[in-house]
């Protein structure tokens, strides 16, 4: 195959020098190929002040061309002064005229510092400003301009506008996504409003919003439908019974959401399991978004947990809660925990101080950051959820304790609480994305108990185990799943679940690095969405061993 050798000769001793720092190819395929690396090459000359740099000849020779090029002088800013920014223009640009004194002229540079006063004076009711120089005088290499800008007209939004398939009202999302009649106009509002519509789970964003503009007036449309996100299903689980090891334990679990009841986003949950033979959970979410018109939402939630004939906790919450458009969902909350031993509890346990009666109050911070591209069945994106809360734990006498108990220990202590849930979608191809999550949880107090410790273990958190299997104080599981799309709304998975954690007991401390690995099968029929899992875990207390897999599998109907 022929190919073309590039030859370029600067004018001037000052002009070699230039051109020995820059590189280039030099034996192209062809003659097109050659001229457009010639081209790029002025271009990076021009950009990096060189404004007057050409080819002033070329010719082709047999497979050469040969090019003699003229560089010239660097170009440089003898002053760049503010003709009539703002101070809020100057701030957020960040231009001082300190930064163009004798500095290189990069007509690069320009555009960026044109576009940041740009992008402040869109996010600020004037998407038609516009950014020029004047004044502009040049005296050999030397620049000297005036930097102005014209706002136009401010421009406010009018009605927010929904097209689509959807009982969700404008009224809500207008104020969910803080687009309220009357406030400047944002673009970075505009832009980030379709991230924030992606986390809702009962609508989907057919398109990108579109902005009309009449007069001073900007109507925002949104092409959303309604997805069907209310469910109701329920999921059996088949676990070798520890009593009996020739049957089988089944557990359940049933669920009820009810979202954006009447197209307002309120949403109400319920949910009820059965981890083991004697064990039950209930837990009931209550979320109000925009409180009294408000960008606030109000949370109750309700958590109940029976320990099979050992102890029951009772944990109800309420939370306020604030969404902003670039940085998530802050959340305040108080929480208030009552710890209960149950009268047929072990006297073993008693003695062995691993139960104790309590009441906890604590008070907390959530962050919450989504970026995922779907609420169920995410491919891309980044979720992000952390959490801090602190408060006091008051131990309740007891009478199946013994009175000297309560002399050695405090009855008074101060509680710490620590949790965090990170998620990676990476879109490996068209039908597959890999999901690599790290979750995790730490209780600090000098006096911990069997009924305050996080219980993890089952389909929810540590895959291979049964549920609620371990006792722990802090605990960590990272995941790697793989999955392998077949639609929209179906995939097959393969997985490995890593975990960590520590049970501070004050007669026994354990640390152990549990892990699951697994396979299973998420697809759509009539009836909703089935899914089944496989897994098979390995510990201290569980070998990894067929005789131990757990098979758990269900229905989602949704409507």
């Amino acid at each position: 195959m022929p190919k073309i050798t590039l030859l370029v000769r600067a004018a001037g001793e000052q002009g070699k020098q230039v051109l020995r720092q820059y590189n280039y190819r030099n034996a192209l395929p062809d003659s097109v190929e050659a001229h457009k690396e010639l081209k790029e090459l002025i271009y990076r000359l021009q950009q990096d002040s060189y404004l007057l740099a050409s080819a002033d000849t070329s010719y082709l020779r047999n497979d050469t061309l040969h090019v003699k090029l003229y560089i010239g002088q660097p170009f440089v800013w003898a002053q760049l002064r503010n003709g009539n920014l703002s101070e809020g223009i100057l701030v957020e640009s960040g231009f001082r005229e300190k930064f163009y004194h004798e500095a290189p002229f990069k007509p690069a540079d320009y555009v960026k510092l044109q576009q940041r006063i740009l992008d402040y004076a869109e996010r600020n009711g004037y998407p038609f400003a516009s950014v020029w120089l004047d004044s502009v005088h040049i005296e050999g290499n030397k620049v000297t301009a005036a930097l102005m800008v014209e706002k136009a007209f401010v421009v406010t939004y009018d009605t927010l506008a929904i097209v689509g398939d959807t009982k969700t009202q404008p009224k809500f999302l207008m104020r969910y996504l803080q687009l309220l009649p009357g406030q400047p106009y944002n673009q970075d509002q505009v832009n980030a409003s379709q991230r924030m519509l992606s986390a809702l789970p009962y609508i989907k964003v057919s398109r990108p919003p579109q902005v009309r503009f009449a007069r001073d007036k900007a109507k925002v449309y949104y092409f959303v439908d309604d997805r069907q996100a209310n469910q109701m299903d329920g999921v059996v689980g088949f676990l070798p019974d520890p009593a009996r090891k020739d049957k089988l334990l089944i557990t359940g679990e049933a669920n009820l959401n009810i979202r954006n009841i009447k197209g307002s986003g309120k949403q109400l949950g319920l949910q009820w399991r059965r981890v083991n033979k004697g064990s039950v959970i209930l837990n009931g979410e209550y979320l109000h978004p925009n409180l009294l018109g408000t960008p606030f939402e109000v949370g109750a939630k309700f958590n109940l947990l029976k320990q099979d004939s050992s102890f029951i906790t009772v944990q109800p919450r309420l939370q306020l809660a604030y969404y902003t458009l670039k940085y998530g969902k802050f959340s305040v909350f108080t929480e208030w925990r009552n710890s209960r031993i149950l009268s047929d509890a072990s006297p073993q346990s008693l003695q062995q101080f691993d139960l104790a009666d309590a009441q906890t109050t604590t008070y907390g911070l959530n962050y919450l950051w989504n970026n995922l591209d779907d609420f169920y069945f995410p491919r891309r994106g980044r979720l992000v959820e952390l959490q801090l809360s602190a408060g006091a734990k008051k131990l309740l006498r007891s009478p199946d304790l013994e009175k000297s108990f309560y002399d050695t220990v405090d009855i008074k202590t101060t509680q710490l609480g620590l949790a965090m849930r990170l998620e990676n979608f990476f879109r490996l191809g068209r039908s597959s994305a890999l999901l690599a999550r790290l979750s995790g949880e730490a209780l600090l107090n000098d006096q911990i108990f069997l009924n305050d410790m996080y219980r993890i273990g089952g389909l929810s958190s540590l895959r291979g185990f049964d549920d609620y299997f371990f006792y722990a104080s802090s605990y960590a599981v990272s995941t790697l799943e793989y999955r392998l799309f077949t639609a929209a709304d179906s995939y097959v998975l393969l997985f490995y679940d890593q975990g960590y954690y520590r049970s501070n007991l004050e007669q026994s401390r354990e640390t152990d690095y549990p892990y699951g690995v697994g396979g299973g099968i998420s697809f759509s029929t009539g009836a909703g969405i089935f899914q089944l899992v496989y897994s098979l875990g390995k510990s201290e207390q569980q070998p990894l061993s067929f005789k131990y897999s757990k098979i758990h599998f269900g229905i989602t109907s949704k409507f």
